[in-house]
């Protein structure tokens, strides 16, 4: 089962966008499940159900500051780098959608406001794209990974 392939059947199991990637991850980053959870809890719906940044790409990014930054204070050249290989996963993403903007990706779902989630029904998951967001996220950082090996 590829990267892409978990974080969908993540999130199609009741994970938050954020957590069904950063889960996905879990054999590269060393995270056990409760970590993940509580990591990436906060960025579900667009951080929160503010539906900003797509939590799917949030949790790319998580992903990506394991694996790759510092786990240290840096230097200003060291904390660039790490924000320019962020820069370039959200333009992968936002390449093959347009936009890395929650509200803007559900454009057309209507926002039931407030911060208690939809129940997850068959219905929410067939208007939402969701699912396929996680599956694209987590197959962009999986590429950006094998780039990184070669």
């Amino acid at each position: 089962m590829t990267y892409g392939e978990k974080a969908k059947q993540n999130f199609e199991s009741g994970y938050n966008c954020a957590q069904a990637v950063l889960l996905a991850f879990s054999d590269v980053t060393g995270l056990d499940e409760a970590t993940a959870m509580k990591l990436a809890a906060s960025l579900g719906g667009g951080m929160g159900r503010l539906r900003e940044v797509c939590g799917a790409v949030s949790g790319m990014f998580l992903v990506a500051g394991l694996l790759y930054a510092e786990g240290e204070v840096v230097s200003a050249q060291e904390k660039a780098a790490h924000y320019a290989r962020i820069q370039d996963l959200a333009a992968r993403f936002k390449a093959e959608t347009g936009t890395y903007i929650c509200r803007e990706l559900l454009e057309g779902v209507p926002a039931t406001g407030g911060s208690q989630p939809e129940e997850r029904t068959e219905q929410y998951y067939k208007r939402r794209p969701c699912g396929e967001l996680c599956r694209l996220a987590a197959d962009i950082m999986a590429e950006y990974m094998q780039e990184q090996k070669a």
